[in-house]
């Protein structure tokens, strides 16, 4: 029998469900590919999440009043969370989803160069915290997460919070960082995090409003996927050809203005070690540490996050 008759003699229920086990599997085949290409080619525009996808989630507020700001975080526009010393004379601008698997991946090979600069004083650090996952993926670990790190900003152990949430970051498609028993069972993790006020803070969901401020800030920013980082205004996925790593980041703040001093440290304990850095003030890691998987041949900054999901 000719294969054209075995098709003819096929129901229709058949073909159509043929024809929707392949678009899963060419959907399936398209996200590990992303993957793949943002362990290799760091910061490189990889078409990232769709913009429309990170203004999906979440009730806007009435008005502006009613945003509750987190301590010495800043309002306005493109609400952020500083880490470093306020008169540093660097400063690097992160966008970044806690469901991120290329935040992870970023946080993971940079983190030790950039709290050796914070911590001297050369590097001042601005967060800006989306939910482009949760508005992708659906759920919302995205949004409770940045909450979560948002409550312990009043604490002065925002980097310390962040740096575990990224070190036990879930698969994208689980939406554990939803649970906000799990977030508060990680701040354990975190010396003198877990208070009667950062509990209440995480489960009342505090600064729901204020991510979802800074996450409509990213979906009319022009930025296309997370990580976006930029150094004094430059993005660093253009740099290099979308080949820089950690000690590219070292020698270009280092360089940013010579003849300025170190920033002082604010007096509020903002730069806290996290638990998997002991030695935040030690050098950049080896090249090529990038993520917990196989090495980027330099341990260059990873590829935006994935493609929306099907």
């Amino acid at each position: 029998m000719s294969q054209k008759n075995h098709e003819g003699k096929k129901s229709a229920r058949e073909r159509l469900q043929e024809q929707r086990e392949r678009e899963k599997a060419r959907a399936r085949r398209g996200r590990q590919a992303i993957v793949a290409g943002a362990v290799v080619v760091v910061l490189a525009v990889a078409g990232g999440i769709a913009v429309w996808a990170s203004s999906s989630s979440g009730k806007p507020a009435a008005n502006d009043n009613e945003v509750a700001v987190p301590k010495q975080a800043s309002d306005g526009a493109r609400p952020a969370v500083p880490v470093g010393a306020a008169g540093a004379p660097a400063t690097l601008t992160v966008w970044e989803d806690f469901r991120c698997p290329a935040c992870r991946q970023f946080e993971t090979g940079f983190r030790p160069v950039i709290h050796e600069l914070e911590d001297s004083g050369r590097l001042k650090s601005e967060y800006h915290l989306v939910t482009i996952i949760d508005g992708n993926a659906g759920g919302q670990g995205s949004r409770n997460s940045a909450n979560a790190a948002l409550c312990a900003q009043d604490a002065g152990k925002f980097r310390a919070y962040h740096d575990l949430l990224y070190s036990h970051q879930p698969p994208e498609p689980q939406d554990k960082f939803g649970d906000k028993k799990y977030l508060l069972q990680l701040a354990g993790k975190v010396k003198g995090l877990v208070t009667p006020a950062f509990t209440k803070c995480v489960n009342d969901g505090t600064y729901d409003r204020f991510v979802k401020k800074s996450n409509d800030a990213f979906a009319t920013s022009g930025y296309r996927g997370t990580p976006t980082v930029l150094l004094n205004g430059k993005d660093l996925s253009k740099e290099k050809g979308g080949q820089f790593g950690p000690a590219d980041l070292k020698k270009m703040v280092l360089d940013a203005d010579k003849a300025k001093q170190p920033g002082k440290k604010s007096a509020a304990p903002q730069t806290g070690a996290s638990p998997q850095d002991k030695h935040p003030g030690r050098s950049a890691a080896p090249q090529g540490e990038l993520t917990g998987r196989s090495a980027a041949p330099r341990g260059e900054l990873t590829g935006r996050s994935g493609a929306p999901a099907s």
